[in-house]
C-alpha cells in the first residue's frame, strides 16, 4: 500500500493524481448536488469553415461559451457545401479530439484519466517515477493519451446526442415563445431564453425571414436549424 501511494504522489505522477483527485470531486458534487459546475468562458469563436477541410461535421459561428463547445455537433455536409474561412488550428484541435461534439468535462476527465494511466503504468514499469526519465515518459504520453481518448469516447457521441446539455431528454421549443438576450440581423446568431417545463433555457438563435431583432422583443420558435445547434424565430405579436 505503502508503495502504491509513493508511485501514485511520486514527482512525475503528482500532478496528473491531484488533478484526477479534482476532477473526481467534480463529478461526485455534481451528481449528489445536481450542481452545474460546467466552464462558461465567454470565448468568441469564429467557427466558419474552409470548403476544403474534410471534418466529420460542421458548426455554425457566433458567440460560443466553453460549455457550447463541448455540446455543438459538426455536420459534413454544411462544412463542405459552403465557402467560409479556414478553422483556426486550436478549434480543428478541440474537433478532432472530440472535445466538440460531447460534453467537455467529460472529454476533458477521459483524457486525464488515460493520459494518468498510462503514465502511472510506464514509470512504474520503468522504475522512472522518481527521475527526470519519468517526466520524460509524462510528457511523451500527452498526444498517444489523446488519440487514445479519441477512440475511447468516439462511441458516446451516439448516446450524448439524445441528451441536451443537462443529460436530461431534449425540450420541444418549437412553437414556443422566447425572450432575446441579445440582438440579431440577417445570418447573426444570438442568444435567447425560453421556458420550458418550469424551467428556463437558453437557446441559440437566428431570424427567420432575416429581418432584425432587437434585445428583451418576445419571438416564436419556428424551426430547428438541420444540424441541431440553433433555432429560426420570428417577431411574435401578443
Amino acid at each position: 500500500m505503502n508503495q502504491l501511494t509513493d508511485i501514485l504522489f511520486s514527482e512525475v505522477n503528482l500532478t496528473l493524481t491531484l488533478l484526477l483527485i479534482l476532477l473526481l470531486v467534480y463529478w461526485i458534487i455534481t451528481m449528489i448536488g445536481g450542481l452545474d459546475f460546467d466552464l462558461d468562458l465567454d470565448v468568441d469563436i469564429d467557427v466558419d469553415v474552409s470548403a476544403d477541410i474534410d471534418l466529420d461535421a460542421g458548426i455554425e459561428g457566433g458567440n460560443l461559451d466553453f460549455e457550447d463547445i463541448s455540446n455543438t455537433e459538426i455536420n459534413q455536409d454544411d462544412v463542405l457545401g459552403k465557402r467560409r474561412r479556414p478553422l483556426k488550428w486550436w478549434q480543428i484541435f478541440l474537433i478532432y479530439f472530440n472535445f466538440v461534439g460531447l460534453p467537455f468535462m467529460f472529454t476533458f476527465t477521459c483524457w486525464i484519466f488515460v493520459w494518468w494511466l498510462m503514465t502511472t503504468l510506464l514509470t512504474t514499469i520503468t522504475f522512472t517515477y522518481e527521475n527526470y526519465i519519468g517526466f520524460i515518459i509524462m510528457l511523451a504520453a500527452f498526444f498517444p493519451a489523446l488519440f487514445i481518448n479519441k477512440l475511447f469516447t468516439t462511441p458516446f457521441k451516439a448516446f450524448f446526442k439524445q441528451l441536451n446539455k443537462d443529460g436530461d431528454a431534449p425540450v420541444d421549443f418549437l412553437g414556443r415563445q422566447a425572450t432575446l438576450l441579445s440582438n440579431i440581423t440577417e445570418d447573426k446568431m444570438g442568444n435567447a431564453e425560453v421556458k420550458a417545463d418550469g424551467n428556463s433555457h437558453s437557446i441559440y438563435v437566428k431570424s427567420l425571414d432575416r429581418k432584425p431583432l432587437t434585445y428583451g422583443s418576445s419571438v416564436l420558435i419556428i424551426k430547428r436549424s438541420a444540424d441541431h445547434t440553433y433555432f429560426l424565430v420570428q417577431s411574435y405579436n401578443q
